[in-house]
Parts: C-alpha cells; structure tokens; sequence
C-alpha cells in the first residue's frame, strides 16, 4: 500500500510553523531555490508542493504575474489560504501528488517550482513528465530535495540505499518519510525525463540563521544537507 505522506494535522501545523523562519527552509532551502529562480517578474508559476505558501508569497512579491499552487495536504494548504489571504493571482489546488496534473494545461506554465517534495514521492518519474508537460517550451524547472550525502550520513548504511525511511522531524516528535536517492538516480530521472541542467548548487544556510539556531546553522557549513537544480525544458 502507497505511504501518504502528506503533512496533516499537527504535524502539517508544526511543519508550516517551522518552515516560516526555520534555519533549514528559510534560511537554507528557500534562498537558494529563489536565487536560481532569477527575475520572475510577469512569470505564471507553477508550485507543486505549495505547503503553507511561503514560496507563492515570495514569488508573488517578487514580481510573479500568477503562481499556482498545488499540495497534497489539507492542513498546509488552509495555512497557504491564509498566508497569500485574497490575492486574485493565486488559485490554489488540493490535490494527490502522486496523481497526474490531469488539471493543468499543456505549456500553460513558464516556471514549475518543486520545493522538498520530490523525495517524499513513489511516482517521482510521472511527475516529472508531468511537470514537462505543462511547462512552456524553454520553461523552466526548480527542484531541491535530501541531499544523497546527507541521508549516507545520518542513516549509514550503504550510500547506494535507495529505500524509505522515517526520519523524525525536529525536536518535535513527530516522523516524516521519504526515500533516499543517490545523485546519479536524481539527475537521471532530470535528464531522462527530457529536461536539461543549467546549474547545480549544493545551498548551505544564509549569516541571518545563526541567530534562529546557530547549532543547525553550524551543520549547513559541514554536511550538504540539500541539493537544488535549475532545469530547462527544449
């Protein structure tokens, strides 16, 4: 039976707390996702994985005609309600992501913006060709996970692993799965699915989260705890 990994409930509450001003969202993933992003300025965008939007808010105010945003849970996406609140530019969509984007229009997006979802998924190919399918020709891909490096370091084993774990989430208590993949497998499936890499980087956490928690702000500058591409359709 299929794992939901959705974030629901209190643990979609917590994750939405935490990814507002959190050392490894914030101030890591999101800094580094938005900077290969470039100038998005008159863009329509495509957020899969929305949560509790903070990448449509900053998309947003960063000059995005329109973003979409897609997420599988419920929790995060009343918490991305709330956050973009009566924004005409923004639709927002409840919706499985290990189902096709059968609601999308072909080329109908000139950005797609995959944020720490993509390990969370079994059916990482067919979103992949999804996320083809809906992007304009010379559109573009942002797509960050685990980096592979990080999860051989935590869970040992072997580096070659590509199997699910449950990983606790914080000092919270609570767990959240995904599987582990190795760089070639990420970037395989990238190319496979007919996109082509422009850049690569390896994000370690911005000066301003040392003051959130300087111990986990430390770790970003030793381990690879992420790895985010920009990726373009042809």
């Amino acid at each position: 039976m299929r794992k939901n990994t959705a974030y629901e409930g209190a643990l979609g509450d917590y994750f939405a707390e935490s990814a507002t001003d959190g050392p490894y969202n914030a101030h890591t993933d999101r800094p580094a996702m938005l900077a290969l992003a470039g100038d998005v300025t008159g863009l329509r965008v495509l957020d899969v994985g929305c949560g509790a939007g903070h990448y449509i808010a900053e998309l947003r105010a960063r000059g995005a005609a329109e973003v979409v945003g897609v997420e599988g849970s419920a929790t995060l996406l009343g918490h991305a309600g709330d956050r973009v609140g009566r924004d005409a530019a923004v639709t927002l969509h409840h919706h499985d992501l290990e189902e096709p984007l059968d609601f999308l229009p072909d080329g109908s997006f000139d950005l797609a913006v995959v944020a720490l979802v993509h390990h969370h998924l079994e059916d990482r190919t067919q979103l992949l060709v999804e996320l083809r399918r809906v992007l304009r020709p010379g559109g573009i891909l942002l797509l960050s996970t685990v980096h592979p490096t990080a999860d051989w370091v935590w869970n040992g084993g072997s580096y070659f692993d590509e199997n699910r774990i449950e990983v606790r989430f914080g000092e919270s208590g609570f767990t959240n799965s995904y599987r582990r993949m190795t760089m070639q497998t990420f970037l395989g499936e990238l190319l496979g699915a007919g996109f082509a890499l422009e850049r690569l980087v390896e994000p370690r956490a911005e000066e301003s989260a040392r003051h959130v928690d300087e111990s986990r702000y430390l770790k970003t500058l030793r381990t690879p705890f992420f790895v985010a591409v920009r990726m373009r359709k042809d």
